[in-house]
């Protein structure tokens, strides 16, 4: 197996008597999408935010890319190549779809912020954005004003967004969450032409999506990893189905 892109070493974190993460160790290597299931309260997005630099764990080491990143800031590990993308969308309402994008676009790059006019009207900023929502397929909602888009539409240009910081690893915390069927399966496949190209953890609670995107899924239960396999080995693994899957499986 290739050197791990990411690599969490007994990774804990407590809320009082609460221990959310414990002693946690898990290798995400490139070119993989990475799974981490388990049920409510397992620890998923606490463990996410520690990743993303949201939270800081109370011991243990995250090493990304190399480099110790556990003292760096969010902001900081964005800039090596950690992108997030939350359970709850955070794009500007107001602003327009390519708005959105470009902003991001304009911020990886280190430039100044241009409120006073739109930044689309930057020629290399609009076409950059208008790639990356290509990509995810709302290149014909571009012109239109972001908070205006479905919830299923709102997570891709969520993910468009995150895209535009030119990362080495997307962190997806339940992009399906909230999404029909028919936005999930969209989506799903918006990931699947994605994982081509990017590294990928994803957090989600929709097992049709985790099994059909999951190059190697792990199992995360009282904060945890109770198991790390191939999604055919998970799916049949008998501690796995009693802690988590059930019937689902």
């Amino acid at each position: 197996m290739a050197e791990p892109l990411l690599r969490l070493e007994r990774l804990s974190k407590h809320f009082g008597a609460l221990r959310v993460t414990n002693e946690l160790s898990l290798d995400v290597v490139p070119g993989e999408v990475h799974a981490i299931i388990g049920p409510n309260g397992a620890g998923k997005t606490t463990l996410i935010s520690q990743i993303s630099g949201g939270l800081a764990p109370d011991s243990g080491r995250i090493l990304f890319d190399g480099r110790d990143v556990t003292g760096l800031s969010m902001a900081r590990r964005a800039r090596l190549g950690l992108a997030r993308s939350f359970q709850i969308t955070t794009i500007l309402p107001d602003f327009t779809v390519l708005d959105n994008v470009a902003l991001a676009v304009q911020a990886r790059e280190s430039h100044s912020f241009r409120f006073v006019r739109s930044v689309s009207r930057d020629r290399r900023l609009a076409e950059a954005a208008f790639a990356h929502l290509q990509t995810v397929g709302l290149a014909d909602r571009a012109g239109l004003r972001s908070g205006s888009l479905s919830h299923g539409e709102k997570r891709s240009l969520e993910l468009a967004i995150a895209l535009a910081t030119r990362p080495k690893l997307l962190l997806l915390d339940e992009p399906m969450a909230g999404t029909g069927r028919e936005e999930t399966e969209r989506l799903v496949e918006v990931l699947k032409r994605l994982s081509a190209d990017y590294t990928m953890i994803l957090v989600e609670h929709d097992m049709d999506a985790v099994f059909a995107l999951a190059d190697r899924i792990s199992v995360l239960v009282y904060g945890e990893v109770i198991a790390t396999d191939v999604p055919e080995a998970i799916r049949v693994d008998p501690k796995v189905r009693q802690a988590y899957l059930g019937e689902e499986a």
